[in-house]
């Protein structure tokens, strides 16, 4: 459930990005998208999907 919102969010930052014409908006998404994927992965190391046979 907690990835499913990380992934959320980075999906929504990157629509936001696709469409943002100001640079300091566009500074601001990137880093907010860096950030989350950041926490994605730290999240995504601390809880290891099972592997399924």
């Amino acid at each position: 459930m907690v990835d499913f919102i990380f992934r959320a969010n980075i999906a929504h930052f990157k629509e936001l990005l696709a469409i943002e014409t100001d640079a300091v908006k566009i500074a601001i998404l990137q880093r907010l998208l860096a950030e989350e994927e950041a926490r994605l992965a730290e999240w995504q190391k601390q809880n290891p999907t099972p592997k399924s046979a």
